[in-house]
């Protein structure tokens, strides 16, 4: 067994119900929440529920509502001048994994001063943040899970994540209730992010005996869990574990981080606003069948995880059945976009490829087999 290290300070409450705990759970970290909501939240009456249990509690609240899918930094500095500015002794994050990373970040820039960028290329390593509660309402990133929290430059358009435990929550409630009405795209979307992050972090070349275990658990419940609650948004029992998944593989790429998908996809992010888990299920045929050869007993295990037979096959034919056990989960919820369909086009190639060689490398060599710049153009072109 090889020398590792885990660490995971979150408190989790996990169970149908446990939303309506919000104000108690919150009680513990202070007297004034910063809410930061989806666009999700209001329509669906659960930013109500929330101010109404915070009220239950004696806790006072402002609410910063300024969403975008993939959230700019200079909103994240705007909320933290909200919370200054309204006494905010705490930051609850209620939505899906942009929600919660504006949360994370405003926790985070309330109390360190300077551009959040600073401390992502690890110029600045900050002193505190304020204590962060975390809902997911959608099951996929597993932000609530992690200490990272990713961002948009509106002025060099990259995309990069600030990776810092003291954006650890201090509570994530995780509460399968609140995913019952959601559209299929908003299951389809994040329910494939959790897969890729339980997927990447497995075979990324930092996994560990711990963060090995969290990944193919999720793989394994995701695989059996998110056709159920695509086809039947109702199924409580699945999507119990579908949240598990979630919340895992966010534990997993906490340990082991993300590979080639990741290094590829936030440039489409931070350039044309691409939907995170879209632009990933673009690339990733290309990227396993480029990549099992590489780690062909990860990939094996990664089929019988989702559920492949693979006793009379070779490890290789097992690797090499991955793919196909992907391409259908991902077919069953109707995620195989192509780049075309996202809005990138060839002469964005250029910017893109150069991107993932001077801000992505970390994740870019987490993968077993690193591509140089012109494989990566290459698996861009095939997804057109």
């Amino acid at each position: 067994m090889s020398s590792f290290e885990y660490m995971n300070p979150v408190k989790f409450y996990f169970g149908a119900g446990k939303f309506k705990q919000a104000g108690d759970i919150a009680a513990a970290y202070g007297k004034k929440a910063l809410i930061v909501a989806s666009d999700s939240a209001k329509p669906t009456g659960q930013l109500a529920a929330l101010q109404e249990n915070l009220t239950k509690a004696g806790i006072a609240f402002s609410v910063f509502d300024r969403f975008m899918q993939n959230p700019l930094s200079t909103l994240v500095a705007e909320g933290a001048e909200v919370a200054n500015r309204e006494s905010c002794d705490m930051v609850i994050g209620i939505g899906g994994g942009s929600a919660m990373d504006m949360a994370k970040g405003i926790a985070f820039s309330a109390v360190n001063e300077g551009s959040i960028w600073d401390y992502v290329y690890g110029k600045k390593q900050g002193t505190s943040a304020l204590p962060i509660v975390l809902i997911p309402t959608t099951a996929g990133t597993g932000s609530e899970a992690n200490r990272t929290a990713v961002f948009n430059n509106p002025e060099t358009n990259d995309k990069k994540g600030l990776v810092n435990p003291l954006i650890y929550p201090k509570a994530a409630i995780i509460d399968a209730e609140l995913m019952l009405t959601l559209p299929k795209r908003v299951i389809a979307g994040p329910g494939a992010d959790v897969l890729f992050h339980a997927l990447e972090s497995f075979i990324s070349k930092n996994a560990h005996p711990m963060s090995e275990m969290l990944s193919l658990k999720a793989i394994e419940l995701i695989a059996q869990n998110l056709p159920r609650v695509y086809d039947d948004v109702t199924d409580l029992a699945a999507w119990e574990k579908v949240t598990f998944a979630s919340s895992l593989a966010g534990m997993a790429i906490d340990c082991a981080g993300t590979t080639l998908p990741h290094a590829l996809q936030h440039p489409m992010g931070g350039l044309l606003n691409v939907v995170h888990a879209e632009g990933i299920a673009a690339i990733y045929m290309p990227f396993m069948e480029y990549t099992w050869p590489a780690a062909p007993e990860k990939f094996a295990a990664i089929a019988r995880a989702m559920g492949v037979d693979t006793r009379d096959m070779t490890t290789e034919q097992a690797a090499a059945s991955s793919v196909d056990a992907v391409r259908k989960l991902l077919t069953h919820i109707n995620m195989m976009p192509t780049l075309t369909e996202l809005g990138v086009k060839e002469e964005h190639f250029d910017w893109m490829v150069n991107n993932v060689l001077t801000t992505m490398k970390v994740v870019l060599s987490n993968n077993p087999k690193v591509p140089d710049a012109e494989t990566i153009r290459g698996i861009y072109q095939r997804c057109l």
